[in-house]
């Protein structure tokens, strides 16, 4: 037969992150605010954190603006456990870009394990 719930949890019915699943390396960059000498804003990211990721695209939509087509796409991203992710951070994933669009959230608050719910945008 097919695979059963129970089948994923350990022996305490708590769901147990598999390595396997783990197989994306991203960067979570945190956003510095500085001004230059016109007084305007520049933003600049820097590297907050190295992870192990598993990426999982939940819903995609396309529309038109300003007679572009303009799409993004809501992904979670689980990680292991990293209490210092804040909603004002990003994901990189190789050369694509997720804003972190939410609190994380702490899987059963047992600190193991961490989503990020994100929207990658897609300009075409």
């Amino acid at each position: 037969a097919g695979l059963r719930i129970a089948d994923l949890a350990g022996k305490s019915g708590e769901f147990l992150m598999k390595a396997g699943d783990l197989r994306n390396r991203v960067i979570i960059q945190s956003k510095t605010a500085t001004r230059d000498s016109y007084g305007a804003e520049v933003i600049t990211w820097a590297t907050h954190a190295t992870a192990w990721a598993a990426i999982e695209p939940l819903r995609g939509r396309e529309w038109l603006e300003t007679r572009m087509v303009q799409a993004d796409v809501d992904t979670r991203i689980r990680i292991r456990y990293l209490s210092t992710v804040t909603p004002s951070m990003r994901v990189l994933w190789g050369t694509r870009v997720f804003e972190i669009i939410a609190p994380p959230i702490h899987l059963q608050e047992r600190k193991r394990e961490t989503h990020l719910m994100c929207r990658e945008q897609n300009n075409g």
